[in-house]
């Protein structure tokens, strides 16, 4: 090799010269731990610990009180249903970003992360605005067919998978912009209709993304609160959400039942995350 080679050739970093682009691991784990300590684990502790202040009994009897079950319902329930919406809506806005070039292209992906800088009262009031009896699109919609959006339970579910679809198109968005197309044109040269190639060829290789796209949109909307207290209407034992509950709870200096009903929240959210998770696993051992 010549000096002029050995003089371009890069350096090193690693167990060969002893250097890491980062610090030891005794500093690197510390800092982490601390960090998660402080973000996560302390303030997950004082949720666990709170509730007990009123024993056993009484967390039992706030979390079996119909306004807390109403409120269970429709937060999850409504969560649910906007993670299912959001996956062929959120499969269609990726599929055309992705696949096809038209005008206005760019202006439509930027628009997809309105949601994520839009502050979510301004997003709520936007949607009362609209879907309101008296709103641009409310209006019409009463006069012709009767429908009330606003301060109804569809009302929850459309601020629900508004916030929720983002996270479906920007989940699926770049495993389908790396998906080769080879396999598509494989599949149509011999034979196969386009809905066989969609449902053999395009959609297992999309699975694990929509499932993780899925189960961030439902996170994101069971907790949501900006978006939904304006357009809900917030009636007790009908469009009152889980959240809203819990500052209802605080705004009557009932914390331990507040904290009851929160970590009620985070215990159901997470089962079905960890299900979800397991589920993504089982996904991608099929496809190895």
């Amino acid at each position: 090799m010549t000096a002029a080679a050995t003089a371009l050739r890069p350096a090193r970093v690693g167990r060969a010269t002893g250097r890491r682009a980062l610090p030891g691991l005794g500093l690197s784990l510390g800092v982490t731990l601390a960090w998660l300590g402080l973000i996560v684990l302390i303030p997950l502790a004082a949720l666990a610990i709170k509730p007990w202040q009123i024993g056993i009994s009484g967390v039992v009897a706030v979390l079996l009180d119909a306004r807390v079950l109403a409120a269970f319902r429709l937060s999850f329930g409504a969560a649910l249903l906007a993670a299912i919406i959001s996956l062929p809506l959120g499969l269609l806005f990726a599929w055309v970003i992705t696949r096809y070039r038209f005008p206005g292209r760019r202006l439509l992906d930027a628009l997809v992360d309105l949601p994520f800088a839009l502050p979510t009262a301004v997003a709520g009031l936007a949607m009362t605005a609209l879907l309101a009896n008296n709103g641009w699109l409310g209006a019409p919609l009463a006069a012709a067919f009767g429908w009330q959006i606003a301060y109804r339970p569809v009302g929850v579910l459309i601020a629900l998978v508004f916030v929720a679809l983002p996270f479906m198109i920007r989940s699926v968005e770049p495993v389908l912009r790396d998906l080769a197309l080879e396999g598509e044109e494989a599949a149509a040269t011999l034979g196969a209709t386009r809905m066989q190639t969609l449902w053999r060829v395009v959609l297992p290789a999309l699975a694990p993304a929509l499932i993780t796209g899925f189960g961030l949109g439902f996170g994101r909307a069971v907790g949501e609160y900006g978006s939904v207290i304006f357009i809900a209407g917030n009636m007790p034992m009908a469009t009152e959400i889980a959240p809203l509950l819990i500052v209802t709870k605080l705004e009557q200096y009932d914390d331990a039942a507040a904290a009851a009903i929160g970590l009620a929240m985070l215990v159901l959210a997470f089962l079905i995350l960890l299900a979800l998770n397991l589920l993504q696993r089982w996904v991608r051992r099929g496809r190895a």
